[in-house]
């Protein structure tokens, strides 16, 4: 939990400044996704120092856009309301939708805040390719973007991008069983565990991370027979669940 305050705390920063140094054009200088310009939630600076003194009264007259991908899941519902309150507390407007994980609907809701007069966009995307197009023409409108959690990928109009060492993540998580589950001791011992996969959605750039940090720990042990999948089923390709299904939520490995 503290990591995704973090993230909303950082979106938070970026929008104030992105608006007040932008004036009424809100625009900024977009900066590649891939050129290594990004910003990210263990690199930025303390939370005490996002928002400036007199950040509250810039806000006023200058509207947010916040695409959300579902309410489906308690996190994406706390971090647009947090991300909404603390906007508001600073004087923005805010355009706070979710398009529960229906693509077409995030575009048209895109569209729709471009359209309204957003002064800025923070998108944390279902499918980053489907949105290409409208980021463009936020980019023509001179509207920055921020991408929020979930990398926006082919585009050069994102201004920054608020997320989590992600591989980090998945190393936690992997250590987190060896150490619980002793697995250095189990192969020690000649014991063994059964363990299953059950990884993020496909279109999502994080859930890959995710996979690295976590099979780059494991391996070792499913190479030794220490930890057995007897599904078989162990990459990335096998083991990805398509928009989080409910019946198997993404993100987790279960040891048995």
């Amino acid at each position: 939990m503290k990591r995704k305050v973090l993230g909303v705390l950082l979106s938070v920063a970026m929008m104030a400044t992105l608006l007040v140094g932008c004036g009424d054009s809100a625009s900024a200088p977009a900066a590649s996704t891939t050129d290594g310009a990004a910003a990210t939630a263990d690199t930025a600076a303390p939370a005490d120092t996002a928002a400036p003194a007199d950040t509250a009264a810039s806000g006023g007259g200058k509207k947010v856009g916040v695409a959300m991908p579902t309410q489906s899941s308690e996190r994406w519902i706390n971090d647009g309301a947090n991300m909404k309150a603390k906007l508001e507390e600073l004087g923005y407007e805010v355009d706070l939708q979710y398009a529960e994980d229906d693509i077409q609907a995030q575009v048209s809701q895109v569209e729709n805040m471009i359209a309204s007069g957003a002064n800025c966009l923070v998108i944390a995307s279902i499918d980053s390719d489907a949105l290409v197009n409208v980021e463009a023409q936020a980019k023509e409108a001179g509207i920055p973007i921020i991408a929020y959690d979930r990398l926006l990928k082919n585009t050069d109009a994102v201004s920054y991008y608020a997320s989590f060492d992600n591989k980090g993540v998945g190393t936690a998580i992997a250590k987190y069983i060896e150490e619980k589950k002793d697995l250095p001791g189990a192969k020690a011992a000649g014991e063994s565990y059964t363990i299953e996969f059950f990884m993020g959605s496909p279109d999502d750039n994080n859930a890959k991370m995710l996979y690295d940090g976590i099979i780059e720990v494991l391996q070792p042990y499913l190479d030794d027979g220490t930890l057995v999948c007897k599904s078989g089923r162990t990459s990335f390709d096998d083991t990805c669940i398509l928009r989080w299904s409910r019946k198997r939520h993404s993100r987790t490995a279960r040891t048995i």
